[in-house]
């Protein structure tokens, strides 16, 4: 059906649609562009993209709840549903799935890939009172929304939210400023930070992590790419109403290889340290080896 939707629109409009949704992404803003031309280049570039990010925030979500199941989920600016497909992987036991989203192209999109969800065609700043869910995400929506959500959104969430935005620094600050809103608001820290404290990455850094996403051939067309993946950089915030089982500490970059050592950079509760795993330290140093960009540690 993607691939329908792409040769129907022809490659030239599809590329030059692809490549100005992929700039509005990473700025954090609304693309306006013509249909079907916006909703192919977002089903063959951004769909992937958006559910390789929700799923790994969603795995880590799915490890912090623990035994405690989500049995409903509610995906605010739901777009085609990339994040929703990945929260029916992550939380199989979930029995509803409502999406809401303003854009009827990208909503019929989404209904196809989950026939079973409800769709809600509404512009999610109208809605006076979300339908409560024990499950709400936010994923790439914040930032194209004026209004801040924060704070109703959370209202909605019986058990946990997670909000997830381009791992860009303005994506970034506007998770710190949505989990700023809402550990106010009596949230509990789940993910991906190791405590509910200020921030300890300063400007110009900030906190992003990476997820990879596989491309398809015409993906790679599109992009004039050599490589079959990508990696979707995302900054993201997951909170619930009861305390997670939160790690000692998170690496908040790729781990470094040198001779004979592997460091790795961690955010805990003390703030950012460098943890050096040096190979006459043979468990610290396997465990390193095995340790990635946006895992837990110690």
């Amino acid at each position: 059906m993607i691939e329908e939707r792409a040769e129907a629109v022809g490659f030239p409009t599809l590329k030059h649609a692809a490549s100005a949704m992929s700039e509005a992404y990473r700025e954090s803003r609304a693309v306006r562009l013509p249909d079907p031309a916006r909703t192919a280049a977002y089903l063959v570039t951004r769909m992937p993209a958006t559910f390789a990010a929700a799923h790994a925030v969603l795995r880590e979500l799915r490890q912090r709840l623990g035994a405690r199941p989500i049995l409903s989920v509610l995906d605010i600016g739901a777009g085609a549903g990339g994040a929703s497909l990945a929260a029916r992987e992550c939380f199989p036991e979930a029995q509803t799935i409502t999406m809401v989203e303003r854009d009827s192209a990208l909503a019929a999109a989404a209904h196809q890939w989950l026939p079973e969800a409800a769709v809600m065609l509404e512009d999610v700043t109208r809605i006076n009172a979300l339908p409560p869910h024990d499950l709400v995400m936010a994923a790439y929506s914040l930032g194209e929304i004026a209004e801040p959500l924060a704070a109703r959104l959370w209202q909605a969430a019986r058990v946990a939210l997670v909000a997830i935005e381009p791992g860009t620094p303005r994506g970034s600050a506007l998770i710190l400023k949505v989990r700023e809103a809402l550990l106010e608001a009596g949230a509990r820290m789940v993910a991906p930070c190791p405590a509910a404290t200020p921030c300890p990455l300063a400007a110009p850094d900030w906190c992003h992590f990476a997820a990879r996403a596989e491309r398809s051939s015409l993906h790679r067309r599109i992009k004039d790419a050599e490589l079959c993946y990508e990696d979707e950089k995302f900054s993201y915030v997951a909170v619930a109403r009861e305390p997670a089982d939160l790690p000692a500490s998170r690496i908040i970059r790729r781990p470094r290889q040198r001779p004979g050592l592997i460091e790795l950079e961690t955010c805990a509760p003390g703030g950012v340290r460098t943890v050096r795993a040096p190979r006459s330290d043979r468990q610290a140093f396997r465990a390193a080896r095995q340790a990635s960009w946006g895992a837990a540690w110690g």
